[in-house]
């Protein structure tokens, strides 16, 4: 890889400073000569954090999307649920509506959903149908209009099923609800909310909602990164799902094409040795002392990530030192950039 390529793959890393960059094989091809080599990373930096949210009907899920929206109050997020997508019904259909499977994979417009995330991906703002559960129509209310976003939540039954849709997800989260609870949950739901008799939800639950639940739902809980027991109720899982959304949040970029580069956090300091460096009035012994100085911070930073052993010491007043030692005794250092350096340990 040339120099002219490296170079503008840091030049668009947002001023931040590189170390422990290794491509492993991976090769960045310019599109064209002299073109810089930066499309990937633009790519990279339209895509938000996109999390699925599954689980059996009334097991919480909606619960655990509100928690973790609330908490992330500093980011913009989004949902989107899978009911959204519900194919309309035909006239033979409505005629016999209570026979319908809604619990069923083939009554989700999985094409819909997919058209709308691409957009969003690709920073497009899209319509978002909402479903009409009495005409059972998708065009009865306004669609609501959603915006890209740094967080994308998917929530729905059977989010899980099709794999092109668990392509799109960066953390699947699977709500574990004992059938129990969820059972109570729709009953008390259905009557009150939506005015239908027990005998009537006992019915659906037993005919569709149960074994689609085993035969459809349950399957896909292998497919989930993180199981939630108990679902909102389970305040320590969500906060530890919150840490790690907010560290993946704060990542850099470029880190998520190449998972072996570590970036060095960029502080005020690092942030005026770089605008020294690119001034082009800074004159040329500034510029060595400044650039020398990166360097041997990037050095030092990388040797933090080579392998150490823990090895105790005996001091010269008798006591004894808990320190590391290098694993190996062979070490090398690569610095990435148009000029180098010979740094004497």
């Amino acid at each position: 890889m040339g120099a002219k390529s490296v170079e503008d793959m840091i030049e668009a890393s947002s001023g931040v400073h590189f170390s422990g960059f290794h491509m492993n094989g991976l090769e960045l091809r310019n599109t064209q000569v002299g073109q810089p080599t930066t499309l990937a990373a633009e790519e990279m930096h339209k895509q938000p954090f996109v999390i699925g949210v599954a689980g059996g009907a009334a097991s919480g899920k909606t619960t655990v999307c509100d928690m973790i929206i609330q908490q992330l109050h500093d980011q913009r997020v989004v949902l989107v649920n899978q009911d959204s997508f519900y194919h309309d019904l035909t006239e033979e259909e409505l005629t016999r509506v209570h026979e319908y499977n809604f619990d069923h994979p083939d009554a989700f417009d999985t094409e819909q959903l997919l058209c709308a995330m691409e957009k969003l991906r690709h920073g497009q703002a899209v319509d978002i149908p909402k479903y009409d559960f009495k005409s059972y129509k998708n065009n009865v209310f306004p669609a609501r209009r959603v915006n890209p976003s740094d967080v994308i939540i998917l929530e729905g039954i059977l989010i899980f099923h099709d794999p092109r849709v668990r392509e799109l997800m960066n953390m699947k989260l699977f709500v574990d609800t004992d059938a129990d609870v969820r059972l109570a949950r729709r009953i008390r739901r259905d009557t009150v909310e939506k005015g239908r008799d027990i005998g009537t939800v006992l019915d659906q639950y037993s005919k569709f909602v149960k074994p689609a639940f085993d035969d459809f739902i349950l399957p896909t809980k292998k497919y989930a990164d993180i199981i939630i027991p108990r679902g909102g109720d389970n305040h320590v899982a969500i906060d530890l799902i919150v840490q790690h959304i907010c560290t993946k949040l704060g990542q850099h970029d470029m880190c998520k094409i190449y998972p072996n580069l570590y970036v060095i956090q960029s502080t005020f300091q690092i942030r005026g040795m770089h605008t020294l460096i690119r001034d082009s009035q800074t004159t040329k012994h500034d510029f060595v002392f400044y650039a020398d100085r990166l360097i041997r911070l990037v050095v030092e930073h990388g040797l933090g990530h080579l392998p150490f052993t823990e090895k105790q010491v005996t001091t010269p007043t008798g006591s004894v030192y808990t320190g590391v030692d290098f694993c190996k005794r062979l070490c090398g250092v690569s610095i990435i950039r148009r000029f180098s350096y010979d740094l004497n340990s």
